[in-house]
């Protein structure tokens, strides 16, 4: 994993799903959508955030810098990628 300095495009609101390793069983996600820098045209990640993660709010144009954990797996024949967000901080920079 890297850290990377990634643009907010926008953010979903959070939602309360299933967990078996929640103590609760369940637990708070929500996505968001980033954008590498360089323009209007960069590779764009939608990646959840989980647990406490979910409840903070990033605005569109916020840059963060952001940890991102990419997985991949197989299930009845087809394949799913996930991007989950390990760490985010705001930079206080907003374009």
């Amino acid at each position: 994993m890297e850290t990377r300095i990634m643009r907010v495009v926008q953010q979903g609101e959070a939602f309360a799903v299933q967990s078996q390793k929640a103590e609760s069983g369940q637990v708070m996600k929500c996505n968001i959508m980033l954008q590498e820098l360089g323009g209007k045209y960069e590779n764009r990640y939608v990646a959840a955030m989980l647990g406490n993660m979910a409840g903070c709010v990033y605005g569109p144009g916020e840059l963060v810098a952001v940890t991102l954990r990419f997985t991949a797996r197989e299930y009845n024949g087809a394949m799913y990628q996930d991007i989950l967000v390990t760490d985010i901080a705001k930079l206080g920079i907003r374009n």
